[in-house]
């Protein structure tokens, strides 16, 4: 379901429909034979094999064949060609289609380097059902599982229509998708195991070309810092790890392909330290995060939590700096009461979803100096805020970041002559700080 945490709905599109139809007509024409000769492809290539393997748990013996099922299954075909058609501009019907061509490719791809095969026998079928399953069984064969392309694309056509329906409508486009989904295992089409993983790659390709906004790979600059190097390297060694181990406990336990989930947020963050930037966290100003990002970057943002935990446990949640502003970790929304606006530079954290009133979000990468126009922007948000009310700086720990931003704004307003007094003040409060950008420069 839609959450106060996403966009507004999308609003009509300025551009004539037509171009629109037009341009949703190419990619199909062009998406269509791809999808079919590539796919199929895998398929044949996967079938010249002495042996393709299977990952299979011993419940999914006991899942019912329901040969309706195949109607859902098959719909998603319709809203395929829908989802493109029925666009707001012709940048949402170019994002769409790289949503479908990525996950197209990586799928594509995972089925020839590592096939797997189903281990199902289906019944025989009459009717509507029999025909459809007919027609599917006339190119698909038992490989292509792992990741599902079919749930891949089932969560990118979700989420399209999430934003474009409300009310009942809404409600009954959430059912046939559950239908959808359900209908890879009831059809026997696909193991348990393909669900996760094609849920996995259908959000990856929703961070990968988000319907609005920067793209978190368009502005990527390999970083010349050798701190932000290094930080990259350990994030992408953590992610190799994990893949690594999902890998060799494939064999084994189909459990193991959960670290699939860790690896790739990971490599998303060793992405942002490389030079992407904080971008790829996908925060909006008022500190909201998109869903794909929520979810992908799940396991990044358990783990900030509880070096949040470990390093602040013993401290206050806040410090008093002067003049109603104040310093501290990131809050949850028992911590936020009470302050008429919230600054918060922690990219990699989303905002408590039960957090009321102003909150404005700068992003920033940890243990690194933030951007020279991002800090200018943070510390002038202060003194307006602070003439409506108290205000909160904070990042994660609310030892570099906010007290860097905090440094700036006494500084900045006459508070503190010089950084090295502004840095005495902030230590005075009795909260561990360390600046940045030529504020930690000696008293």
């Amino acid at each position: 379901m839609p959450s106060s945490a996403e966009p507004p709905p999308l609003s009509p599109s300025a551009e004539p429909y037509g171009r629109i139809v037009l341009r949703a007509a190419l990619w199909l024409a062009f998406l269509a034979p791809f999808f079919y000769s590539t796919y199929g492809f895998a398929n044949w290539l996967a079938s010249t094999r002495d042996h393709v393997g299977s990952i299979v748990f011993s419940w999914e013996h006991h899942v019912p064949f329901v040969a309706w099922t195949i109607v859902p299954y098959w719909s998603i075909n319709l809203f395929y060609g829908l989802s493109l058609l029925l666009n707001d501009s012709r940048q949402g019907v170019d994002r769409l289609a790289g949503r479908y061509l990525t996950a197209q490719v990586v799928a594509v791809a995972c089925f020839i380097l590592f096939p797997l095969t189903a281990t199902f026998t289906r019944p025989a079928t009459t009717g509507l059902p029999g025909f459809l399953f007919a027609v599917l069984g006339g190119f698909d064969k038992p490989f292509n599982q792992a990741p599902s392309l079919h749930i891949a694309l089932l969560v990118i056509i979700w989420d399209h229509w999430r934003q474009r329906l409300a009310g009942p409508l809404l409600s009954l486009w959430h059912g046939w998708c559950f239908l959808i989904g359900a209908s890879v295992l009831t059809t026997w089409q696909h193991h348990f195991i393909d669900i996760p993983t094609g849920a996995l790659l259908g959000f990856f390709v929703l961070w990968l070309f988000p319907a609005r906004g920067e793209l978190p790979f368009a502005g990527f600059r390999l970083t010349a810092d050798g701190k932000a190097r290094r930080l990259a390297l350990s994030y992408a060694l953590g992610a190799a790890l994990a893949l690594t181990g999902a890998a060799a406990g494939a064999l084994s336990s189909a459990l193991a392909l959960l670290l699939l989930w860790p690896s790739l947020a990971l490599a998303i963050v060793a992405f942002a330290y490389a030079g992407a930037g904080a971008t790829v966290f996908q925060k909006t100003a008022d500190g909201r995060v998109s869903l794909a990002s929520r979810i992908l970057l799940w396991p990044h943002r358990l783990g900030a939590r509880v070096n949040v935990w470990a390093w602040t446990r013993k401290l206050p949640p806040v410090v008093a700096v002067t003049d109603g502003v104040f310093l501290g970790r990131f809050p949850n929304a028992a911590e936020v009461d009470g302050f008429g606006t919230v600054i918060d530079l922690a990219a990699e954290l989303e905002r408590p979803r039960d957090a009321t009133g102003r909150w404005q979000s700068f992003g920033m990468l940890d243990l690194l100096p933030p951007p020279a126009d991002t800090l200018d922007q943070a510390v002038a948000a202060i003194e307006p805020a602070r003439r409506q009310g108290t205000v909160l700086v904070c990042c994660a720990l609310g030892f570099q970041r906010s007290a860097t931003v905090v440094a700036g704004w006494l500084v900045a307003t006459g508070r503190s002559h010089t950084p090295a007094q502004a840095r005495k003040q902030l230590a005075a409060s009795g909260r561990p700080v360390h600046l940045r950008i030529g504020l930690d420069e000696p008293a």
